[in-house]
């Protein structure tokens, strides 16, 4: 099998100021295409991009909050300019309260709902959009979790599971609605992955052995492997795949 090459194509990533956003972003890079990083976090933006064009990959930023639809139309738009198509999508967006669902506030679930539905909602139709305007055979991947495949994991968290459940059916019907037109849209499920957003967690040893004891391959991932199957998914290797969410998870699913 050759080498991935995406050289000349342009990737939107949102949530691309997070850890699993940047490896994305980099691994992309790094197979030829052109970056625009989408998050609300400006400085954690930068940060970023600082890396990326250290690694000599175009990239450009657009900073606001993605459950808005202006917001979105705003970042399509300076995507645009900047590199004048869009063919791939990476929704990497996640926010996961870790509340029990009987004492949650109400505010705390539907900031779990925009941030982690809405926002892939709003950017998968606005971005497709633009990819039928251009007749693009697109690709897109959204960032789901083992938590939308399970209904366990080490504490209450009602909202994070519901609304990565939902990525999973979002994905299938996405796939059907849109493989008329050529483009492609799957999902990854990743375990638990080696960056801040799970700090608390790799800071409890005793949480840390429950992860280990509940993963066949005995350790959590890094987000260079949740990379490497959202460049699979991106990639031509992966054809004729469609509809599907990719586990990243160590043999978690299989037990």
């Amino acid at each position: 099998m050759h080498m991935t090459s995406l050289e000349g194509q342009v990737a939107v990533i949102t949530g691309g100021a997070g850890a699993i956003g940047a490896a994305i972003a980099l691994a992309l890079g790094q197979s030829g295409a052109r970056i625009a990083l989408w998050d609300q976090n400006a400085a954690a933006l930068e940060a970023v991009a600082d890396m990326l064009s250290a690694q000599g990959i175009t990239v450009c930023l657009h900073t606001g909050d993605l459950t808005q639809e202006d917001e979105v139309e705003a970042a399509t738009t300076a995507a645009l300019a900047a590199f004048g198509r869009i063919d791939m999508l990476v929704t990497a967006t996640g926010l996961s309260p870790r509340e029990d669902a009987i004492t949650q506030p109400l505010g705390n679930w539907q900031r779990s709902l925009d941030v982690n539905m809405t926002s892939v909602f709003l950017a998968s139709r606005i971005v497709v959009r633009e990819m039928l305007a251009r007749a693009i055979a697109g690709r897109i991947v959204h960032l789901g979790s083992i938590m939308g495949l399970s209904g366990g994991g080490l504490y209450p968290n009602l909202a994070y599971h519901a609304t990565k459940g939902a990525i999973v059916n979002m994905t299938r019907a996405m796939a059907c609605e849109w493989a008329p037109h050529g483009i492609r849209v799957n999902s990854v499920a990743p375990t638990w992955v080696d960056t801040p957003f799970i700090g608390a967690l790799k800071a409890d040893p005793e949480a840390m052995r429950k992860i280990a004891s509940v993963t066949p391959l005995g350790r959590i991932a890094r987000p260079e492997e949740v990379a490497q199957g959202v460049v699979f998914l991106l990639s031509e290797h992966s054809a004729m795949i469609t509809g599907h969410t990719l586990p990243i998870d160590g043999g978690f699913l299989a037990k």
